[in-house]
């Protein structure tokens, strides 16, 4: 059985605390929402900001997110802010805990704006959770790792979540790569590509 370093985890944060980001990326069903969660269970409130679509009438994703309803802790707060993350980030208190699952959905909610909307955009959400004062957790799906998406807007994503993943890494204290159930230490084990 594994076990997990207490020394590990996010600290909960303080009130005189800047703010802090850990990134957590994985393919899908790695582990990697579990991994995020687990790195925040012990904090005494959280806000838990959820990004993607509801999809109601997918039987399929709705058992996803049921699921991961029954992990969460009751006393978590819970916000789905559409695509409005950046003003979600904007009106949280400082000193908080936070929990954003996850990049892909903020991204799908913006492949219609051209580059520059979408640099500008970018930039905001950086500046917005680098001055905010708050201990986030970013849960980020890794997309190019499978086929070559057959549809312009599938490439866009995919190319659009990559970079801004790099962008984020660059202000992050910490981030974790998840893959079979088993979280990697990214800063730790690796180097930056020039």
């Amino acid at each position: 059985m594994a076990v997990v370093d207490p020394k590990l985890l996010v600290a909960p944060p303080d009130s005189g605390q800047t703010s802090r980001l850990i990134l957590v990326s994985g393919p899908a069903r790695s582990g990697k929402s579990r991994w995020a969660e687990h790195l925040l269970h012990h904090h005494p409130a959280v806000t838990y900001i959820a990004t993607a679509a509801s999809r109601p009438g997918d039987q399929d994703w709705q058992k996803r997110l049921e699921a991961h309803r029954q992990r969460r802790p009751e006393h978590w707060s819970i916000a789905e802010p559409g695509g409005e993350l950046v003003q979600a980030i904007d009106d949280l208190a400082p000193g908080q805990s936070v929990l954003i699952d996850a990049l892909g959905g903020f991204v799908a909610h913006h492949l219609e704006l051209d580059a520059t909307e979408w640099g500008l955009l970018c930039k905001q959400l950086v500046a917005s959770i680098t001055s905010s004062r708050c201990t986030f957790v970013l849960v980020i799906e890794e997309t190019g790792w499978g086929v070559v998406p057959p549809t312009r807007i599938g490439g866009l994503f995919r190319d659009r979540l990559g970079a801004l993943a790099q962008e984020l890494d660059r202000v992050a204290d910490a981030a974790w790569l998840v893959l079979q159930g088993r979280a990697l230490d990214l800063h730790g084990l690796g180097r930056v590509v020039p």
